[in-house]
Parts: structure tokens; sequence; C-alpha cells
């Protein structure tokens, strides 16, 4: 097997990311068609990259200890004051100035939310998954800043235990379109969340409204954002956050939409399901997108290893997980239009299911959710 060489020199890739902050003030002091650089680059530049470069199918040793990753972690661990300066910082710039036309005020803000979402909850994603509090609570933070802080407790508590199963409300289910999936999980996540940390909390004999539970953390957070926001930029600044924040959350549940879509866990009787296993999620090793989303694609190993950091993340190839024909910042925009997503993937769905549960003939209770759901 080839071995990436965990070096600083490879960890140079993983700091693109920074390419958005002078694109987004680029954008607000110049106005006009400046506006789009961030979308431009973080979808249509490293796609071409990816059609250039290819594939990146090496594996670094998983034993690498961590302080041979400091170069690698450390573009995590400074990237909310990088994002809060963002959108605090453009919030006042663009309610003091007068510049900017209203239509390129809002797509300046897109772009804001495709960098606090492709970027900031990727990066939140990375740092809610250690046992550092120093890195959790940054991880925090970023979800507060797109008003996503139950992110945290749904996708520790929820998806990672009951991935392709009913009660996880994240996995997409077969020939379900983005549309409809993303009101499905707007309303089902805050509320399976909140479940899941009052069940934790019942187990030690607390009740749901004890302090201890996270959602007051997260609420205090994001009620602290909008304050600022409003300090900063008044009623128009309260619209903005609302706005990219919206984006955000838009490009982190297109992002689930695609990882685990068709994708289940065989149903063993009694609400009781298989183990979770590298064919249950879908993975893709194009190299520059997993620059920008820290090997997120590489999400087969994720979910076996959830706590292991993203530059040891291991690569699967088509004998061991599905692999998407392109990489998320192509297949996003496929999954936008669900008529080409159903035409690209129901086949590979239905070719992953005969190669993994040939005996398996009536799928219909794992396409519409019928199964029992697992025990909370």
């Amino acid at each position: 097997m080839d071995m990436t060489r965990i070096s600083t020199r490879n960890a140079i890739p993983f700091w693109l990311s920074l390419g958005v902050v002078p694109l987004l003030w680029i954008g607000a002091v110049m106005g006009g068609w400046w506006t789009i650089l961030v979308p431009l680059y973080a979808w249509y530049l490293f796609a071409a990259l990816d059609a250039v470069l290819g594939l990146n199918t090496e594996n670094p040793d998983p034993q690498t200890p961590e302080k041979a990753l400091f170069w690698y972690r450390l573009v995590t661990l400074i990237w909310f004051p990088i994002q809060a300066v963002n959108i605090f910082g453009l919030i006042y710039f663009v309610t003091h100035t007068d510049h900017l036309s209203t239509l390129a005020t809002i797509v300046l803000f897109f772009g804001l939310g495709v960098s606090s979402g492709t970027i900031g909850i990727v990066y939140s994603h990375e740092l809610m998954h250690q046992r550092n509090a120093t890195e959790r609570w940054l991880g925090d933070l970023l979800l507060a800043s797109v008003l996503y802080s139950h992110f945290r407790s749904e996708h520790l508590l929820v998806h990672h235990i009951h991935v392709g199963t009913p009660r996880d409300a994240v996995t997409a289910r077969y020939n379900e379109g983005f549309h409809h999936y993303l009101f499905r999980v707007l309303r089902a996540c805050p509320r399976s969340a909140w479940r899941a940390e009052a069940a934790m909390l019942a187990r030690r004999g607390l009740s749901k409204w004890h302090p201890r539970n996270p959602h007051f953390r997260y609420w205090t957070l994001q009620i602290l954002m909008l304050a600022l926001a409003v300090l900063l930029g008044g009623v128009a600044g309260f619209f903005l956050f609302i706005w990219q924040a919206s984006v955000a959350i838009w490009q982190l549940e297109l992002t689930n939409y695609i990882e685990h879509y068709g994708l289940t866990r065989r149903h063993l009787g009694d609400g009781k399901y298989e183990h979770v296993k590298p064919h249950h999620s879908w993975n893709a090793a194009h190299m520059a997108t997993n620059w920008l989303l820290i090997n997120l694609q590489r999400h087969s190993d994720h979910h076996y290893k959830p706590d292991r950091r993203f530059p040891l993340l291991q690569n699967y190839d088509e004998t061991d997980a599905p692999q998407l024909p392109y990489g998320y910042t192509v297949i996003a925009f496929v999954a936008l239009v669900p008529p080409l997503w159903r035409r690209i993937m129901n086949p590979k769905v239905r070719a992953w299911r005969d190669r993994y549960y040939p005996d398996i003939t009536d799928w219909d209770d794992y396409k519409y959710g019928r199964n029992p759901a697992p025990a909370q």
C-alpha cells in the first residue's frame, strides 16, 4: 500500500481554505461581480483542480504521533477567529458604507455563507470529534456563528450511532430528492438532538432541564452572536447574519445528503441492526476537494474511527466501499437537480444492494424507513 508522508510540506494544501479571506474582502471593497469570487473559488476552482490532479489513494500511517500533525491541526484551531472577523467585520463594513448595491450585498453574504459552511462547519466537525476541551469549544463557537449548534449533539449522539437506520434522519433515503430531504432534516434534527441529550441526562439521573444540558450553552452562544450582529449592523446586520447562516446550513445538509444516500444497514430483527461497516458511506478520493474539506470525503474511515484526525484518515477503494463518480464540489450540484441525481446515483445504489445484500429482495421497508427504529 502506498503511504502518504506526514510532513509540514504536505500540510500546506490544507491551508488553501485561507484563500477565501482576501476574496471576501476584495468583493466587499470592489462590489459588483467581485462579490462572486468565493463561490467560484470554493466550488469551481477545486472542481477544476480535481479534474487536473485526479485521485489521491495513498494512506498515511494511522499511528503517526499527534505532535507530527501540528501544521495540519493549526488551520482548524485558528479558523474561528478568522470566521468571526469575516462575519462581524463584513456586517460592520457593509452597514457603514454605501457603495454596495442590495444585490451585491446579498451575493457577498452568500459567499460568506459558502465560506462558513464549506470550511467553518467542516472544521467544527473535525473539532467536535476531539477529546480536547479547547477544540470542542472552538467547534461550538463555529457552529454558533451559523446558528446550528445542535448539530454537535445530533451528529455525535444520533448520526454516528444510528447511521443507516430509521433513527438517523441524516441518512438520505433512496429516491428522496435533496429539497425534500432538507426540509425533513431541518425539522427532525433539532428534536432528535434534544431527545438524545435528555436521554443521556436521564441515564445519569438528571432532568433534561439540568444546566449540564449543552443546549443551554448552544442557545446562549447563538443569542450572543445575533446580539453582536445587531450591535454592529442594526436590523440589517441581523438579517445579513441570518442569511450567511442559512447558506452555511444549506451547504452542510447538501453534504450530509450525499454522504449516505440510499445506504442502509441490515435490519436483524427486533430493532437491531448490523454494525456500521465501510460500505455504509459514499467515498471520494478526489485530491483537491479533500484538501478543501480536510479529507471529509474519506467518510468510511471517519465512521470507523470518529476521533481519528483528518490527516490520518484512510482511503477505501471500490473493493471495500462505494465510490462517488465525482468529488463533493461537483456531485453537490448534481444533487440540486433530483432527476439528474437519480439518473446517476440510483443505479449505483442498486448495484451496491446487489453486491452487499443479494439476499434482500424487498427493499420497501428500507426505502420508506418503515423498519423499527433502534433503541435510543
